[in-house]
């Protein structure tokens, strides 16, 4: 059968990667699509899950005007990861003036922190994964509260 628009033969890729660099944790993704080649990159302090710098580049975009909401990512700065941070995204990101393609990669990236966090300082796989499980419960349905495992 033939497509009978565009988006029916679409597909849309996210990339995630963390690694320390010299001013700390940092986040990257991209997402690329037909009409998008979009990149950021967020630095946090592993201590205390603060972001010290966050930056946005689209490459493609279906107008001139997406590029205008990276100027916003420097509203991330000073913000920590943990609870609320959805909402704060919704708030830096939504409406008229934001993009939702910068905050669904965002809700998806910076959990990533958490993770790492958790499992500073841990070599062994098995052991890592028990420390986040642990560290993270009551954060997600992955990771239940103690008092509400079956």
């Amino acid at each position: 059968m033939q497509a009978t628009n565009a988006m029916e033969e679409f597909q849309r890729d996210f990339t995630y990667r963390t690694g320390m660099g010299a001013e700390g944790l940092v986040l990257s993704a991209t997402m690329t699509d037909r009409y998008h080649d979009l990149r950021i990159e967020v630095t946090v302090d592993p201590d205390n899950m603060t972001i010290t710098a966050a930056r946005a580049e689209f490459k493609r975009s279906p107008t001139n005007f997406c590029h205008d909401v990276t100027r916003g990512m420097e509203r991330l700065v000073g913000m920590t990861i943990g609870r609320g941070m959805n909402r704060r995204l919704l708030d830096l990101f939504g409406g008229g003036e934001g993009c939702g393609n910068v905050r669904t990669i965002l809700s998806g990236l910076l959990p990533l922190a958490l993770n790492v966090g958790a499992a500073r300082g841990i070599r062994d796989e098995a052991d890592m994964l028990a420390t986040i499980q642990r560290r993270l419960s009551g954060t997600c349905a992955g990771y239940p509260a103690e008092d509400n495992r079956g």
